[in-house]
């Protein structure tokens, strides 16, 4: 059984940085993607950055790209969201969540079949 837990979210005031975690179990082996999403007041879920596991590949998209970055340990099985030069309009639940699929990342939420309990991010101004 896959479980995903997210750690990290808080409140930050406009400017400042957070590292959000997803400690990762239930996988046998690198053969599948994380995710990163965030859910804000009255917006669809919005992709935030995945990684494949099977070849560290990344993506960002281009408007989040400079402001967060993701990246993984392994050997903990946590995968990081590092959030900086945060911003009001950032503020939402974040998810991680999982696909068993290699070497392929997506940002469509609908792809991702495990998802974790979320954390709260609040920016404030």
């Amino acid at each position: 059984e896959v479980q995903l837990v997210e750690s990290g979210g808080g409140l930050v005031q406009a400017g400042g940085s957070l590292r959000l975690s997803c400690s990762v179990a239930g996988f046998a082996s690198n053969d599948y993607a994380i995710g990163w999403f965030r859910q804000r007041s009255g917006m669809d879920r919005e992709g935030v950055s995945c990684i494949s596991l099977s070849d560290g590949s990344t993506y960002t998209p281009d408007s989040l790209k400079g402001r967060f970055t993701i990246s993984s340990d392994s050997a903990q099985n946590i995968v990081y969201l590092d959030a900086t030069n945060l911003k009001p309009q950032d503020t939402g639940v974040y998810y991680c969540a999982a696909m068993t699929v290699a070497y392929y990342t997506s940002m469509v939420p609908d792809e991702y079949a495990e998802w974790g309990q979320g954390t709260q991010v609040t920016v404030s101004s």
